[in-house]
Order: structure tokens, then C-alpha cells, then sequence
């Protein structure tokens, strides 16, 4: 069992422990116990649709060579590449940038829908009232992902973490957070 103090990250940085990094509204006397985000395994499923259209690129090349020109084609590769780049730069901005910070004042879920739209949900720590993870399905128990919800005293917004590595630990490093 792995000691909850004690820095670590892991692989992709989906669950760091105690960081040495900083966000723009951080308190001076606010420490950072733990940076969350979607565990790695969740971002498989789009990684392979990118691989699909690349590979049906390929064979289109291969049956369509005869009925196209160089100059199509090559114009039709242009827009499947530009489209995977796309594609696979939205979903890599989503992962990197939708992330859980829980500190020894709050908890706060960043979350971009779109490039151009970003939501920040704060709870104070000492308003948390009830934290429950969820853990689903033979992928999410073979590798120890599931969903953490955090609901709040009051008027607040209740704040989810999707997908997130161990999810019991975030639930005990919550937990040891509240006063």
C-alpha cells in the first residue's frame, strides 16, 4: 500500500501526489495535495478511431489509386491528415486540461467542453459533506479507475471527477483534508 503523503506521480500525471506545482488562484498558504486527471486507459478509445482513419487512408490509397489522380489524392490525404491532427489535438487538450486539484482549502474541477469554453468549480473544504466513489465494469476494476463525487453543504455545486485513478485513495486523501 502506498503511503498518501509521501510525492508521487503517476504515468501521464493522472494522479500526483503532493506536486510542485503552482495554478492561478492558489492562496498562499494553500497546498496542493493532489492533482487529478482521466486515467490513461480511458483515452484508448480515441486513440484507435485515429488509427482506424489513418489505416482507411491507407487502403483508400492502395483501391482508389486508379480512379483518382496524384493531385486528388494527395489533396484527400491533406484533409484525412488534417482531420486526424484535429481530432486527436481536441481530445489530448481535453485529457491534459481537465483536471481535479484538491488542496488543504478546496476542491476544484477544471473542465474544458471546447477549446474556446472552460468551466472551474471550487468547493471550500470544511463545506464537503459526503464523498462517494463509483467504480464500474471489468476495465474499471482491472485498472483501478471510477468516478469521485463530491457533494457540498449549501447553495454549492456539487463537483465530479471522471474516470480518475484509484478512486478510494482520492476519497481518503479528501477525507484526511477536512477539518
Amino acid at each position: 500500500m502506498e503511503d498518501l503523503s509521501v510525492p508521487s506521480h503517476s504515468a501521464f500525471h493522472s494522479f500526483c501526489i503532493k506536486p510542485t506545482v503552482k495554478f492561478d488562484t492558489q492562496m498562499d498558504d494553500e497546498e496542493i495535495l493532489l492533482i487529478l486527471r482521466a486515467h490513461p486507459i480511458t483515452q484508448v478509445p480515441w486513440i484507435l478511431n485515429g488509427v482506424f482513419v489513418i489505416i482507411l487512408a491507407i487502403f483508400v490509397n492502395l483501391f482508389a489509386s486508379g480512379l483518382f489522380s496524384f493531385q486528388q489524392l494527395f489533396i484527400l490525404n491533406i484533409g484525412i491528415g488534417a482531420f486526424v491532427f484535429a481530432y486527436y489535438w481536441f481530445n489530448f487538450l481535453s485529457y491534459f486540461f481537465n483536471v481535479g486539484i484538491i488542496t488543504n482549502h478546496r476542491v476544484i474541477d477544471v473542465d474544458f467542453h471546447a477549446v474556446i469554453y472552460k468551466e472551474v468549480t471550487e468547493a471550500r473544504i470544511n463545506k464537503v459533506e459526503d464523498i462517494t466513489a463509483k467504480s464500474g465494469g471489468y476495465v474499471a476494476s482491472l485498472f483501478n479507475f471510477g468516478n469521485v463525487f463530491v457533494q457540498t453543504a449549501g447553495n454549492e455545486l456539487n463537483i465530479e471527477f471522471a474516470n480518475v485513478p484509484r478512486p478510494s485513495d482520492v476519497v481518503k486523501i479528501i477525507n484526511s483534508a477536512i477539518p
